[in-house]
């Protein structure tokens, strides 16, 4: 399973990458992806929109089920990706690719205490069994 270094994780399976200017990259992760199956429908939060953290934002469906995707911290909603909307299946092909929202974080502090690689590591092992 592909779970890479470089990103913040959640227990509810979505990925976090700190972006250069300090925004957040937000996507589903590898094994989320994975459970859920073939991808037919993902909508992304509306650009501006304030969120709490923890907050339902987004929707991802695949032909098994519909996922709902939260917000990794509080803040606000600085773009949404409209290919993956068009294109859910890229979801499937690459899920550390297919972000989902870009976000500016209300508290950077919040994002230490994301899940690193390792401990995302033990909770996807722990759930397995």
């Amino acid at each position: 399973m592909s779970i890479p270094a470089d990103l913040k994780y959640t227990p509810s399976h979505e990925w976090v990458r700190v972006e250069a200017d300090g925004t957040l990259t937000v996507g589903i992760t590898h094994h989320a992806q994975e459970l859920l199956g073939d991808m037919v429908f993902v909508e992304s939060p509306a650009t501006g929109r304030a969120l709490a953290k923890g907050e339902e934002c987004a929707v991802v469906e695949s032909v098994k089920a519909a996922s709902d995707v939260y917000a990794p911290v509080a803040g606000e909603v600085v773009a949404a990706n409209g290919e993956v909307e068009s294109s859910p299946e890229s979801v499937n092909q690459d899920a550390y690719a297919a972000w989902l929202f870009k976000l500016k974080p209300a508290n950077p502090a919040d994002i230490d205490a994301l899940l690193d690689a390792a401990a995302y590591q033990k909770l996807v092992e722990s759930e397995a069994h």
